[in-house]
């Protein structure tokens, strides 16, 4: 036996922020890792890691990548069941539903 529970609008938005905030301070923390690594070890940006790139283009590339993987993330865990939003009335429309 599941519970469902039910998103107010208020507690939906709040959920979000906190999500987004927590991520964004996880990324802030990797990003921090690339400026420090810039700022005060320059020399080891040019050390070759995988693929024959050097570790500038390699971590710019990874955080490339985290960026993209860290929305989808995001888009996951934000999303709000359509059992949910269809019992609090809101109409769905798609390419097979009319607008009512």
């Amino acid at each position: 036996m599941t519970e469902e529970r039910q998103y107010t609008g208020i507690d939906s938005e709040r959920r979000k922020s906190n999500i987004g905030v927590r991520m964004t301070i996880l990324y802030s923390i990797v990003y921090g890792g690339f400026v420090v690594l810039s700022v005060f070890f320059p020399s080891q940006m040019g050390v070759t890691t995988i693929f024959g790139l050097n570790l500038a283009i390699a971590y710019g590339l990874g955080l490339i990548v985290i960026a993209i993987i860290f929305a989808i993330i995001y888009n996951q865990l934000v999303r709000i069941p359509n059992s949910v939003k269809s019992s609090k009335g809101h109409q769905q429309h798609g390419p097979d539903r009319e607008a009512v």
